[in-house]
């Protein structure tokens, strides 16, 4: 794949280039360093949602409904887990979590019931149709982020990640399960 390369000066200043000049003109005292990391990641994230979530919509899900299928078929057989696990494994405060478990059931992709364990207890599974629709746009999901990433080198791709781990790990706790 041809690329652009920066260093003989075939690739024209992005957003944050320009940004980074008014800025350096107006407030040349000031690293801006900083801007042109955070900035990028944010408007490259922007764009990235929009190409995940055309997916999704191939599939009839939004990215929230996206997110509990795959947390419930990555739990492995019989895909299932309690709806607080759920809110725990996506994010997503208990109240929201409720209403897309309801779309999910009103879509015939997940079914409810009590926990055999805990009669005051809930279970969300997933249902057969639940587990189609999930192994479908999973596998057009992963087909669409190489597309994404294919754009990096596999140098790049491997530098990134390791970056953007480290930064992670800066950022949040250790999670304890997938």
């Amino acid at each position: 794949m041809d690329r652009p390369d920066p260093v003989r000066g075939d690739n024209a200043p992005d957003r944050l280039d320009l940004i980074a000049q008014a800025w350096h003109r107006e407030r040349p005292d000031l690293d801006l360093q900083p801007q042109q990391v955070i900035g990028r990641l944010h408007r490259v994230a922007r764009h990235l949602t929009e190409e995940l979530v055309t997916v999704y919509e191939r599939h009839g899900l939004t990215e929230g409904e996206f997110d509990v299928l795959a947390t419930l078929r990555r739990a492995g057989a019989p895909y299932e887990r309690s709806p607080g696990d759920l809110a725990l494994h996506t994010l997503v405060t208990s109240g929201g979590m409720t209403k897309r478990i309801d779309r999910l059931e009103q879509a015939g992709l997940v079914t409810r019931r009590v926990s055999d364990s805990d009669a005051r207890a809930r279970v969300v599974a997933l249902t057969a149709r639940g587990r189609e629709v999930i192994d479908a746009a999973f596998a057009d999901h992963m087909a669409n982020e190489r597309r994404l990433v294919d754009v990096l080198t596999p140098a790049e791709a491997h530098g990134l990640e390791d970056a953007l781990r480290t930064w992670l790990a800066a950022l949040e706790e250790p999670p304890t399960t997938a």
